[in-house]
């Protein structure tokens, strides 16, 4: 399973989200700190969820980071959260 599959499956069964997208954006950081032949070494993560209903962004950026610790002390080098309007 690729690690964009991981982190989809992951968040997923965690929160139910309304709308998720899973975006890996390794390619762009070429070169970079923490990239490595193959990609799959930064993501970006756009999540809708009523989950996250009353918490703060820190709160809601916590929750998906312990969702995905495994895979961010590994794999995963950089990941952007984009937490949208559960509507």
């Amino acid at each position: 399973m690729s690690v964009a599959d991981t982190i989809r499956a992951k968040l997923t069964d965690r929160f139910s989200p309304l709308q998720l997208e899973v975006i890996d954006e390794s390619e762009s950081h070429h070169g970079h700190s923490g990239w490595r032949e193959g990609g799959e070494t930064h993501f970006r993560v756009r999540i809708a969820t009523r989950n996250f209903d009353g918490l703060s962004r820190v709160a809601q950026h916590r929750a998906v980071m312990d969702a995905l610790d495994a895979e961010l002390k590994d794999r995963v080098h950089a990941l952007a959260i984009e937490v949208l309007p559960a509507t």
